[in-house]
């Protein structure tokens, strides 16, 4: 058998619906799109003969006048939908699809949600058969909205409906999304209709009941390189909580805290569920034979689920041997949140990403289900990156026409003639002198999208896991050369040796810019290389040096004493006030490198994880003497207060008003300030005139300091709050004693004492050595639970396997993973007595340091 690579085995399953694919129009939502994205399915899905790939939440009945063959004679006649969510999440548009073609006569709805999964989900109101309920809802509300239509005024195709139960409540949150266009001829342009005038009549004359086809097409999730893969952003299965509100919980994004009790039935979050349907059907598609390992309460959930799915079929098929460890991500909460040197941790934390497409979504409830049992989602941040091509651009001098970047993309986006595109266009705007134009800023800031890791057959990301900071930017000029080679450009940097700068790289993609096919043909490394730009100018790249700084003295002042790493928590809160009081009073940005209220807060929070690490017996109220932490929640107070309006977080949800009013006063004492120092210079007979209403704001000053003195105990109950969720996380390690000293003793991997090495590194260290890890659960096949019940009587019995014997591993990370663990547990195969072991990291998402923020902490 052939290695394991996800990308190839996704784009597999793409060639395996080509019947679907073929004479199609292809719809794919938010969580889909991501996906494909990072496979590059976008050329293969029309290479199989897709009319058009479009956005399922923003369908239009133009659709269908985007086809990309020409050979085409007869009108789009069947729909194809790739969802990642729900099907009664995605069914309103998929009608909005339906009625956007009148011409349809099938529709194939493939989701990532198997029926087990539909079924199993709480708020989801189908059941056991979920598909073929499915498809006789989907042609009933089709075949009512259509007679509607019928009914009503034949020039009013947008009409109002409420349509099945799952849709109701739905659409009430959405007045746009209930509005479907329902004709025979609605996606029919003049153009469009002359065309296809002859097959539109045959086709209203006898028209045909709607055919639809629903099935489970697991492998949509999202491949960072053929070894390590995440699931879809907008896809239910990240967006479902992995934890209830509880003692335990740190938030419905991660798995609650390992403590060792048993889980109630009725319990298991929805998140888990379908992370245990996920895995289990990816291994049916990719012929594997699971050994299931797991290290965590939830993830000994979610294996014993996946043996509950299993069957002896599952297991005596022929296929191929792997071992699967589960791990939750609270186990090693340190790794995410610090910021390590890795280029694409790097990346990520800087640029801005792509907003949500399925901020509409909404859960369809089930009636029958108690709204007691409704789960919280999770927003999970899209992958898909903005590379702000407007601020490049606005370095360049006004006069200088020898960069051609601004003008080719314009004139890219303004279109040319794709029958003559290597001919000298000359009807194209003249863009060459407005790469200030906020016109020219907008249409660019527009441009964006994922960091392909197929891209025309170079996988970028999958070379750039492997790089530090410098080491990446070192990669991304050696692609610049060998495309400038490539297009036969000359420049002063090719066969210059030694390290890289932003400025070599901006000139760079300057020069192979210029000419607009050029620009076409190369866009995947000139989007990497202005990315890699904006990660290492100001202020980006003096915060995140300001954190790995802050990170690293937290580090060594943890393994001294308590009372030091208290001093310094509490100097750097102090720090982080004068700071942003600082950019309230001056617009200098020299001060935006340093680390703001929120940056020092995820300090707190390190803090306390390596105070509980390192100091495991004091952890009574918490690893910090009474007067230590007293002194903490003062100056986190006096920090909040000192700017309401800068402070949006969790815990002070209801105190929204009292901070804004708290603001407004502030910004006025401080007008009045300023006022007051500009009037000075007047004479002191106008002064005397002031002292005569001094009384009557006395009372407003009396109210005004009892009013601040309310809301400063308000905020002090919160902060109690706080810093009870940071005793939480100082005290993992002792909730469960043996999972505890378990990792505790994997500090024996620690092979250099100057850099930490997270969970992962060690623990495969560590299970390739055959050492035994306390707390580490196997679960047993349906064969094995065979041989031990029945046939071990005459001595067959079977021997508990060990993770490290397989020749393929799978690690899965509930709750997500990060990309600096990717290059860590490489490094670790590579260091270990096996580098022949095929390893697959996967992970609920792809976390940075802001993630981990807003998971525990944020808005």
């Amino acid at each position: 058998m052939g290695s394991v690579d996800l990308i190839a085995s996704c784009r597999d399953s793409i060639c395996q619906i080509g019947d679907e694919i073929a004479d199609a129009i292809v719809y794919v939502d938010a969580g889909t799109l991501e996906a494909f994205q990072f496979i590059g399915a976008f050329p293969l899905l029309l290479e199989l003969g897709a009319r058009a790939v479009c956005s399922l939440e923003n369908a239009s009945p133009l659709d269908a006048v985007a086809d990309w063959h020409s050979t085409f004679s007869h009108p789009v006649r069947k729909i194809l939908v790739l969802t990642s969510r729900l099907l009664s999440d995605a069914h309103r548009y998929i009608l909005r699809c339906l009625g956007n073609h009148g011409t349809v006569s099938h529709c194939t709805v493939l989701t990532a949600i198997s029926e087990i999964g539909h079924s199993a989900y709480v708020d989801s109101p189908l059941g056991p058969d979920a598909f073929q309920e499915y498809e006789t809802l989907l042609v009933q509300d089709h075949e009512e909205l259509f007679k509607k239509c019928v009914k009503s005024n034949k020039h009013n195709y947008s009409i109002s409906y409420t349509g099945s139960d799952f849709t109701a409540d739905v659409d009430k949150d959405s007045e746009w999304a209930s509005r479907v266009r329902y004709g025979s001829n609605s996606e029919s342009s003049p153009t469009k209709r002359n065309l296809f005038d002859g097959d539109l009549g045959q086709i209203e004359a006898s028209r045909k009941r709607l055919s639809v086809t629903v099935s489970h097409f697991p492998m949509i999730f999202s491949p960072i390189s053929s070894r390590a893969f995440v699931l879809p952003s907008e896809g239910i299965i990240a967006d479902s909580c992995l934890s209830n509100e509880h003692e335990d919980s740190l938030g419905p994004g991660l798995p609650s805290i390992s403590t060792g009790k048993p889980f109630d039935s009725d319990e298991v979050p929805p998140g888990v569920t379908l992370t245990a349907q996920f895995l289990y059907h990816l291994a049916n598609k990719m012929d594997l034979k699971l050994d299931i390992f797991s290290l965590g309460d939830t993830s000994k959930i979610i294996g014993k689920l996946m043996m509950d799915m299993s069957s002896l079929y599952d297991v005596g098929r022929n296929k191929r041997s792997a071992g699967l460890l589960i791990v939750d991500r609270t186990l090693d909460l340190l790794t995410p949140c610090f910021h390590g040197d890795s280029f694409l941790d790097r990346m990520l934390s800087s640029l801005p990403r792509k907003e949500r497409m399925s901020s509409s979504y909404s859960v369809a409830k089930n009636p029958q289900t108690p709204s007691k049992h409704s789960h919280a989602a999770v927003r999970r941040v899209p992958l898909d990156i903005k590379v702000p091509f407007e601020t490049v651009f606005k370095k360049e001098e006004p006069n200088n026409r020898t960069s051609m970047v601004s003008e080719g993309i314009m004139s890219f986006m303004s279109g040319w003639n794709s029958a003559e595109v290597n001919s000298e266009v000359t009807w194209l705007p003249d863009y060459s002198d407005k790469a200030h134009d906020d016109r020219l800023g907008s249409e660019l800031g527009t441009l964006n999208g994922s960091l392909l890791s197929n891209y025309a057959g170079v996988r970028y990301l999958e070379a750039l896991l492997d790089r530090g900071a410098k080491d990446g930017l070192m990669l991304i000029k050696k692609w610049l050369i060998e495309a400038l080679q490539h297009e036969k450009l000359s420049s002063a940097f090719i066969g210059r040796q030694g390290a890289s700068s932003v400025s070599e790289i901006h000139s760079m993609v300057q020069i192979l810019s210029r000419e607009q096919m050029s620009l076409l043909r190369n866009q995947g490394v000139i989007q990497l290389a202005l990315a890699a730009e904006m990660t290492l100018l100001e202020p980006q790249s003096s915060h995140w040096d300001a954190f790995t700084s802050a990170e690293r003295i937290l580090s060594v002042t943890s393994a001294e004493t308590t009372q030091s790493l208290a001093g310094e928590l509490r100097d750097f809160i102090n720090t982080s006030t004068s700071v942003d009081s600082h950019k309230q009073a001056t617009t200098l940005e020299s001060s935006q490198g340093l680390l703001s209220f929120q940056d020092v807060l995820l300090l707190t929070i390190i803090g306390y994880i390596l105070a509980g690490e390192n100091f495991p017996t004091s952890i009574a109220g918490g690893p910090f003497s009474w007067e230590d932490e007293r002194s903490l929640k003062d100056v986190v107070v006096d920090s909040i207060l000192e700017r309401p309006s800068s402070v949006k977080l969790r815990f002070l949800h209801g105190l929204d008003n009292e901070l804004e009013a708290k603001a407004r006063s502030k910004d006025v004492e401080r007008n009045n300030k300023d006022s007051t120092e500009l009037a000075s210079n007047t004479d002191d007979f106008d002064d005397e005139w002031g002292n005569w209403d001094d009384n009557d704001n006395a009372d407003d000053q009396k109210e005004e300091a009892y009013g601040d003195m309310q809301l400063k105990l308000e905020v002090r109950d919160r902060v109690d709050q706080l810093f009870k969720f940071f005793h939480k996380l100082s005290s993992m390690r002792i909730r469960n004693y043996a999972l505890g000293e378990g990792l505790a003793a994997l500090s024996r991997f620690e092979t250099d004492s100057y850099s930490r090495k997270g969970l992962l590194y060690k623990l495969l260290l560590a299970l390739l050595s055959r050492y035994d890890i306390p707390g580490l659960e196997y679960h047993s096949s349906a064969v094995g639970r065979l041989f031990k019940s029945g046939l071990g009587r005459f001595g067959l019995g079977q021997s508990k396997p060990s993770f490290g014997d397989q020749s393929v591993l799978i690690i899965f990370v509930v709750g997500g993973i990060n990309t600096l663990e990717v290059r860590e547990v490489m490094k670790a195969i590579s260091e270990s007595s096996r580098p022949d072991v095929e390893l697959v990291l996967g992970g609920t998402t792809l976390l940075t340091p802001d993630d981990m923020f807003e998971l525990m902490l944020g808005s």
